[in-house]
């Protein structure tokens, strides 16, 4: 986390306070703070590209809950963390900040340090929860099959299991595909080089292998007679 910039947003209508978050939060030298002293300002800089935004309740205008509610809305801003800044402090406005999707409140007045401890926290837990979400789109799982489209590893219920290149391009085709009939050549196309010459006999011998090495899972490896081959559950 230390090695990244983060792009960050300071939106209240105090002028001063936005600045004086602004020059803290760079001076810790991982953030880039821009400010807006209004939630309409704020939208019309916009904020697609932000980590996360420190947002006041109470502006006038658009309120920073109407502003959050927007963001959440929108599935290209809906993921952008939000820390609450607001003098109110009450157990409703508490509740109806993170039941608009706040990562968290900070009441008025406040110091520097629990801000920057804050957002740190913050950072810090979005980053490892987008981690993991990424890790899990590079895994193809089917019950206690697993593939590990980055380290190129099959396991079958928990234990790692040898394929080649081809076998394990072809596996994966069918997992990704699960529930279509493919033909040998839509295989041939999309699992062999195209200067190399395959035979129909090579596609047959390679579904073979994958039968035997995935032990369990062998059954929803379905052949089709004149049409091809396919993963059903």
């Amino acid at each position: 986390m230390e090695d990244q910039k983060y792009q960050l947003m300071v939106v209240d209508d105090e002028a001063d306070l936005c600045e004086i978050l602004k020059f803290n939060l760079e001076a810790e030298g991982n953030y880039d703070v821009d400010v807006a002293y209004s939630a309409e300002e704020a939208l019309e800089k916009g904020v697609k590209d932000k980590d996360l935004l420190l947002l006041d309740v109470m502006m006038g205008g658009m309120s920073g809950f109407a502003m959050a509610k927007q963001l959440k809305s929108d599935p290209e801003t809906a993921q952008i963390p939000i820390i609450f800044l607001t003098a109110r402090d009450t157990e409703n406005d508490t509740v109806t900040g993170f039941n608009l999707g706040a990562d968290d409140y900070i009441s008025k007045p406040f110091s520097i340090r629990e801000v920057l401890a804050r957002v740190k926290a913050v950072l810090r837990r979005t980053t490892e929860q987008a981690e993991r979400k990424e890790e899990q789109n590079n895994t193809i799982t089917y019950k206690g099959l697993q593939l590990d489209m980055n380290k190129k590893e099959v396991t079958v219920d928990g234990k790692a299991v040898a394929f080649t290149k081809t076998e394990f391009a072809l596996l994966h085709l069918l997992l990704e595909e699960k529930g279509k009939i493919l033909s040998r050549q839509q295989l041939i196309d999309r699992v062999w080089p195209r200067d190399v010459i395959v035979l129909d006999r090579t596609v047959d011998v390679n579904i073979t292998r994958l039968r035997r090495k995935v032990g369990p899972y062998a059954k929803h490896i379905v052949t089709r007679l004149g049409f091809g081959y396919g993963f059903e559950e």
